[in-house]
C-alpha cells in the first residue's frame, strides 16, 4: 500500500465534450438536467482514474457505478429542496452527490 497513488487520465477534450453535452441537455430540459449533471459530470473523471504503484504501473481501476433509478430518486428529493429553498439547496446537493459517488467507488484489479 505504501507508494500507491491515483492517476486520472480524463482529458481536456473529454471535459469539453461533456460540458457541451450538458449545456445542450440543460437547454432542452429547461434546466432539469442540472439535477442529474453532478452524477455524470463527476463520474467521468472518477471512472478514468487508476491506482498506480511506485513504479508507475497501473494496479487497479477506480469504478463508480450508480444506477439511474438511484440518481433520479436522489435528484428529485434535492429538486424539491432546491425549489423550497429558492435554489440554495443546490449548493449542498453537490457535496451530497460527491459523498454518494465516493461511497460507491470500487477498485477493480487490472
Amino acid at each position: 500500500m505504501i507508494g500507491q497513488k491515483f492517476v486520472c487520465e480524463f482529458t481536456v477534450s473529454e471535459a469539453i465534450g461533456q460540458l457541451i453535452i450538458w449545456i445542450l441537455l440543460s437547454i432542452v430540459t429547461l434546466g432539469l438536467a442540472l439535477f442529474v449533471l453532478p452524477y455524470y459530470f463527476l463520474k467521468g473523471p472518477l471512472n478514468r482514474t487508476y491506482v498506480v504503484d511506485r513504479d508507475g504501473q497501473k494496479i487497479s481501476k477506480v469504478s463508480v457505478e450508480v444506477g439511474f433509478a438511484d440518481i433520479l430518486g436522489h435528484a428529485l428529493v434535492w429538486l424539491l429542496l432546491t425549489v423550497v429553498t429558492f435554489g440554495l439547496a443546490y449548493f449542498v446537493y453537490w457535496p451530497a452527490v460527491i459523498k454518494r459517488l465516493l461511497n460507491a467507488v470500487e477498485l477493480k484489479p487490472l
